[in-house]
Formats: structure tokens, sequence, C-alpha cells
């Protein structure tokens, strides 16, 4: 009987890459979401997100419980968004401990994500786990996010994830489209840091966390290369074949953030320099620590 992976949130980017992964390498995963349907990565079964039901049955005897729910920040700034985007994080979290409280055989370990956005925008000041949490909205929705994971009986491990690169899905598409249009030019200052991680890395961050008992607490799941707004848009530029584009001024940035693309422009213009200290110390390899190397890998799977 193959071991059993409950993934919540499964649908987006980020899970369907995770349940291809551990499928190929002989879990069964089921994945919970709010639109159930034929998946070739997993098992679906219905939940909200929020209330108990019938998926809290998933819960028995799985090997691991992952959550990845939460309602994307690619988004305008509003209000209602904003409350949105904070009680879908903490919702979830509080009703699969509700599960796992519950359970006769709860899972051993649960993989609560979390975001590197906890440390807010601190320049060009190293992040590694030890630093404080920022108090800006994104930090404070990374803290309620993390406090509401509770201690046993799933052994709790947070990932605070990076922008994970990948040729399908999540940032790096539409980074690609803008060079591909001569587009590819610096965004703001272009001094912010970019902490990031190749989509293999991340998977076997994931799967470490669920096969080694001695994971436990948070984790900075990104390479230890960080590198400048400047650098990534033009290692894209040097990777899609692009001449040099001009930068985009930050008036311009929030211009079209606000009102053309209807998200928030703080995306872009902010960042951080965060370094993987528990992952380093653990002795983890990462497949892809630098970033040439792995956009050249991504570009030659479909980029």
């Amino acid at each position: 009987m193959r071991a059993k992976i409950v993934l919540a949130g499964g649908n987006g980017f980020l899970g369907r890459s995770l349940a291809r992964n551990l499928g190929q390498r002989g879990y069964e995963v089921v994945i919970l979401t709010r639109h159930p349907g034929s998946d070739p990565a997993g098992c679906t079964v219905f939940w909200d997100g929020r209330n108990p039901g019938p998926w809290m049955a998933e819960i028995e005897g799985a090997r691991a419980v992952v959550n990845l729910t939460g309602r994307s920040v690619n988004c305008a700034p509003t209000a209602a968004n904003r409350a949105e985007i904070m009680s879908s994080r903490v919702d979830s979290v509080r009703v699969l401990a509700a599960a796992i409280a519950a359970a006769s055989r709860p899972p051993p370990v649960w993989l609560q994500s979390s975001s590197l956005a906890i440390y807010g925008n601190p320049g060009d000041v190293v992040c590694d786990e030890n630093a404080p949490p920022a108090d800006d909205f994104s930090a404070q929705v990374c803290r309620q996010w993390e406090a509401a994971l509770p201690a046993g009986p799933a052994r709790p491990v947070i990932l605070r994830i990076s922008l994970v690169l990948a040729p399908a899905g999540g940032a790096l598409g539409p980074l690609a489209r803008l060079v591909r249009r001569f587009l590819g030019g610096s965004v703001g200052p272009g001094r912010q840091y970019v902490s990031w991680l190749h989509e293999d890395d991340m998977n076997a961050v994931f799967v470490d966390a669920i096969e080694r008992d001695d994971f436990a607490g948070a984790y900075n799941i990104c390479t230890p290369n960080p590198v400048p707004n400047a650098e990534l848009m033009r290692e894209l530029r040097r990777v899609l074949r692009r001449p040099w584009s001009p930068p985009a001024p930050t008036w311009a940035v929030r211009i079209a953030a606000r009102w053309f693309m209807r998200t928030d422009p703080e995306l872009a213009l902010t960042g951080r320099r965060c370094a993987p200290a528990r992952l380093m110390t653990r002795g983890f390899q990462f497949r892809f620590p630098e970033l040439r190397p792995a956009l050249d890998d991504l570009v030659r799977r479909g980029l």
C-alpha cells in the first residue's frame, strides 16, 4: 500500500508541480481543492478551506499533510482582497489543525507554506531564519499564518517560500512574456533583491521535510544566491535572446500595476535578500544554486 500525502490547495502552480513529483516517487497524492475533478497528478477531494467536511477522512493514516492554501497575492491591494488573503491562509490552518487533532491516526508531519515576505523589505540586509519579522501587511499575514500552526500531534514544518522559477506557472511566465516583447528592462530601481528557487529544488526540499524525521521548525526556501532585479532581467534577456531594454521607472510601474495589470506594484518594487541558513546547515544540495544554469534549464523545458 502506497503512503498517502494529503495536499491542501494542490490545484495551484506549486501544488501541481509537487503532486506530480510525489506521484513519480510512488506516493498516493490526495488533493484537497475547491474544484475537484480529473487530475493526472492525484485524486481530488472537495474542501472549502474553512469548514470541516467529508475530506477529513483523508487525514487518517496519511504520511504527511502539506498545506499550500491561500488566495493569490497577485491582485489589487483592496481591503476586500487583503481580507481574503489573510482569512484564506489562517482559516485553512485552523481547520486542518482540527482535522488532525480529531484523527485516530494523525499524520506524523505537517508541512505548512509561508513566505519570505515575513521579512518585509529590508534592502541589502541578509535575512536568515533568525531575522526579525517586519510589520507591513504581507509580513503580518505571514506572522498570523505561522502563528495559527499548532504544536503536535503532527511535527510542524514551516516553509518560507521564495520566488519559484518554473517553465509553467508562477511569476516567471509573465516576466518572460515581457522580455519577448522587448519590455524586459529592470523594474523600478533594479537594486531590490530577488530570492529565488528552481522548481526541482523546491520539490526536493518538500520531500526531505516529509521523509526526514529531524526536519522541524521554520526554513527559508531559497537558493543561497539571491540576485538584484536588474540581474534577473538581464539573465532573462540573455536566455531568451533579446537585447537591452530600458528600465521601467518606479512611477510607471505603479501606474501599470494598479490601472492595467490590477495588481499590487509592491510585488515588483520591494525585495529581500534571504539566506537558507538552516537548509545549508543540514547539508541540502541545491541542484540549481546559480541563476544562469537554472534559467538555461527552464528554457530547455519550454519556458
